[in-house]
């Protein structure tokens, strides 16, 4: 989180790595890194990034301290010139990213690093952690408040969280994916979103009865009086002592907003329907019910099939951890190195898997939008030196499958480039927006894409080329390096 010494949050081959470069007399060679993912997670149509701001905080406090240049000598690894220079250490390179919460999709760039080579390989690690954690939870909130068409959802996730950073950080992302407020009181300080809460079942099973227990609460709390209505039983006892809290609350004109109650177990289609039953024939038809208990998007969308009650839903555990897919899979890869005569010479990595074959050269990103309906077309990832004429027409091959071309009038179609400066010779040239602010960007962000883009199980996958130019630039590269 905020302004901690994170230099030792990195692989040690990254320093040995460096250690080589420093040795060697490279460690000024200019390089170019990409960071970027190959897999859309929980078989999503689309990911969101997140993590740039705490990526932004990373790079600016990048320094050893005495403590952390101590450990390393004590190691016996490390020679002594090396661990001077490390005392000197900061980051002086250039960083281009593509804002948080933006639609991004597979191969795309979400980092581009130029800089040093010693600078840009130390990075590697943290940036991915970084990257991966906050835009694996930023798309899993996506596809629950998807789910919920239009509820609100809450994070309630914390006490499940990998430890308190991905706690917290996660929380912060869930948000920026949709949720509208969290249980994370550190979050809600730390990056001023919305908190939200009620009561546990320790609370009510505190008191001599539910009912003592539940007045108890209303009296602190009359404004946000919302009841976890299943210590003992649902229907028997929880929903019949609400709703006489709340006649009392009424009788005694004390305003009602906000209040409700909440079911944390047991068949949530059938509760919340015969709660609803009962509410509406006490009188109180606007009383909000919520639900928790181990919740995901695919739950939420059966219970919305099922025709559930629910007006707002607390996700926890299955959001706050990636529950079916707990890593987001982003990778760094060298894209450029400079030559003897101050030129970047495109790399590329080859495999035997072709989704790991890399794509070479300094890369920038353009997204194509359909300019009658706002939705996004496709994207092209170009080289550095590209342009799109918006008055010509625009020819598209989707690289997963080269017979799908997409022919575009002139006119007919707007472009718009992803990557925007964030460091320039190590000065940081970027503004974070608030986190409220990422989410409202993120939320006009999911509305450039069809609805058959978003849908949880076998979406509609967006376009993702690149461009002629930097189409046969990688093919010259393969063929190169081919091994008769």
């Amino acid at each position: 989180m905020k302004d901690r010494e994170l230099a030792l949050l990195t692989d040690m081959y990254e320093l040995t790595m460096m250690q080589g470069y420093f040795e060697a007399g490279a460690h000024e060679r200019q390089v170019v890194f990409d960071l970027f993912y190959r897999k859309n997670p929980s078989g999503n149509g689309y990911a969101i990034a997140a993590g740039l701001e705490q990526a932004i905080e990373y790079l600016q406090n990048l320094n050893f301290t005495k403590e952390d240049l101590e450990y390393l000598e004590s190691l016996d690894i490390f020679g002594e010139d090396f661990i001077k220079y490390l005392k000197e250490f900061r980051f002086t390179g250039e960083v281009y990213a593509i804002p948080e919460g933006t639609i991004v999709f597979p191969h795309e760039p979400l980092l581009r690093v130029k800089a040093p080579i010693m600078e840009a390989q130390l990075i590697e690690t943290a940036l991915l952690n970084i990257i991966n954690h906050q835009s694996l939870i930023a798309t899993k909130a996506s596809r629950v408040v998807w789910a919920a068409l239009g509820d609100p959802v809450l994070e309630f996730g914390l006490r499940r969280a990998q430890g308190p950073d991905a706690g917290v950080l996660g929380a912060r992302a869930a948000v920026i994916g949709g949720c509208c407020a969290t249980s994370n009181m550190l979050t809600g300080k730390l990056y001023d979103v919305p908190v939200k809460g009620t009561h546990a079942h320790s609370w009510v099973m505190s008191f001599p009865d539910e009912l003592t227990a539940f007045r108890e609460y209303a009296k602190l709390f009359p404004r946000s009086c919302v009841f976890l209505v299943d210590t003992y039983s649902t229907l028997e006892s929880g929903v019949p002592n609400a709703i006489k809290v709340f006649s009392e609350m009424r009788a005694a004109g004390i305003d009602l907003t906000g209040y409700g109650v909440r079911l944390d177990s047991g068949d949530l289609a059938y509760l919340s329907k015969r709660a609803r039953i009962m509410l509406d024939e006490a009188g109180f038809k606007d009383a909000l019910i919520s639900a928790s208990s181990d919740l995901d998007e695919h739950l939420i969308s059966s219970l919305k099939l099922q025709g559930a009650k629910i007006d707002f839903w607390g996700v926890g555990t299955k959001l706050i951890t990636g529950d079916d897919c707990p890593a987001f899979g982003g990778v760094y890869k060298l894209a450029a190195e400079e030559g003897r005569d101050g030129e970047f010479i495109p790399k590329i990595k080859l495999s035997n898997n072709i989704e790991k074959v890399t794509n070479p050269g300094i890369k920038k990103i353009f997204r194509i939008y359909d300019k009658q309906t706002g939705k996004i077309k496709a994207d092209l990832i170009a080289l550095i030196d590209e342009e799109i004429d918006e008055t010509k027409p625009l020819e598209i091959r989707d690289s997963s499958a080269k017979w799908r071309n997409m022919r575009l009038k002139a006119g007919t179609y707007a472009v718009r480039e992803l990557l925007e400066p964030v460091f320039i010779n190590g000065a940081l040239v970027y503004k974070s927006p608030k986190t409220m602010e990422i989410q409202a960007y993120c939320n006009q962000e999911k509305e450039t894409l069809w609805g058959e883009h978003l849908r949880l199980n076998n979406p509609h996958i967006v376009p993702v080329d690149l461009t002629e130019k930097l189409a046969r630039l990688k093919n010259e590269l393969i063929d190169a390096m081919s091994v008769d």
